[in-house]
């Protein structure tokens, strides 16, 4: 039910277009995924998503797991018909989530057991039931659960971590073989922290395993941008080209377009929907505040051109009188126009690479920005 096809390349960089196919629909890649936490991208409907643009959201084991609970998602028959999106989801294993967020969590080779952070009870996470929980949401994509580690990490640690996620990732396609229909798609996810040595054990361990796509994880969490980008050059080539290769938790504008130089084709983060919610608006230009006092008496909409629902409809100056007084229109409209960029910075990058102008696209990208 799960397919991946590249349709064309760069001649002059490791960017890409594909296309995957899912039981809920195709998504062209490169593509970024608004995180949707809580089966819910925060101020906006399904609806207003599908609208700005997004063919793919993502959603969070960890989070649904707890509550409302699988029991109840179990009743619209997953997570679509729960949140009625009609498109594909990717759900992340919660590895991370219990790694950040669970109280007194402690990690063995069994899995994670921790105490949620909702009411104090006591769970275990383990890889099979990490799967067991994503086949119940019937995402469309499934990650394997990942051992994740702070930044920075002493060596020992991060081979530690890796060792951990590969017999995980094991364990989670040996469930997803035995329990899964194969319509939900299985990825796994490469860690090794900022050692680029460990980064090409993992992935070559990953890749003898074999997944239906590689994502990279563990990246973003506070290194610097260069390191960040090092890694991904490092390890991008060493998976294969015919599955996806997503990098997890990422992030600017600035790091879509050199990520997608490097050959990457899935991001998620909740950069554009969290700032958009603190006032932070993207434009081809640069991000601007909503909040500062010279967009008071600002007629213009905040981007000229742009066909979202909030710059067909409304000004900066409206924008900003909606985030001052704390009006809840004032996320949800913001929200609308980040997500709309967002996707509409990956559909132009689709664009030159289909027309091998990548090169062209990314110079003109950051000549926009001077």
């Amino acid at each position: 039910m799960f397919d991946f096809t590249v349709v064309s390349e760069s001649k002059k960089s490791r960017a890409r277009a594909g296309i995957m196919r899912t039981a809920h629909g195709a998504v062209e890649t490169p593509v970024f995924m608004p995180v949707g936490t809580l089966a819910s991208v925060k101020s906006v409907s399904p609806e207003e998503i599908a609208d700005a643009g997004a063919s793919i959201i993502l959603g969070n084991t960890y989070h649904l797991y707890l509550r409302p609970g699988c029991d109840v998602i179990g009743l619209f028959s997953g997570l679509h018909g729960f949140m009625n999106w009609n498109k594909p989801i990717l759900t992340d294993s919660g590895g991370f989530q219990v790694f950040s967020l669970a109280k007194l969590s402690k990690i063995t080779g069994e899995g994670y057991t921790f105490q949620s952070h909702i009411d104090g009870s006591s769970h275990i996470l383990t890889p099979e039931k990490a799967v067991e929980v994503q086949i119940s949401l019937d995402s469309d994509i499934m990650m394997c659960l990942d051992q994740c580690i702070q930044y920075p990490a002493e060596k020992k640690e991060a081979e530690s971590a890796l060792e951990l996620t590969t017999a995980w990732a094991k364990r989670c396609k040996k469930t997803w073989e035995e329990r899964g229909e194969k319509k939900n798609a299985l990825f796994g996810i490469i860690q090794g922290g900022m050692y680029k040595d460990l980064r090409k054990k993992s992935a070559t361990d990953l890749v003898e395993t074999g997944f239906s796509g590689y994502a990279l994880g563990g990246l973003s969490v506070g290194e610097p941008v260069e390191i960040m980008l090092e890694i991904a050059d490092s390890t991008l080539p060493t998976l294969p080209d015919k599955k996806p290769k997503y990098v997890m938790g990422v992030g600017t504008p600035e790091n879509l377009v050199e990520l997608v130089s490097l050959g990457a084709d899935m991001f998620d983060c909740v950069l554009p929907t969290r700032n958009a919610r603190n006032g932070q608006m993207f434009t081809p230009a640069g991000a601007i505040n909503i909040c500062n006092s010279q967009y008071k008496y600002d007629t213009a909409p905040v981007e000229e051109g742009c066909l979202c629902y909030a710059c067909r409809n409304y000004s900066r100056a409206y924008l900003r009188h909606l985030f001052m007084a704390k009006e809840l229109l004032a996320y949800r409209l913001n929200t609308i126009h980040n997500i709309y960029y967002y996707a509409k910075l990956m559909r132009d990058m689709r664009t030159a690479i289909l027309n091998d102008a990548f090169e062209v696209f990314r110079k003109n990208f950051y000549d926009n920005k001077a």
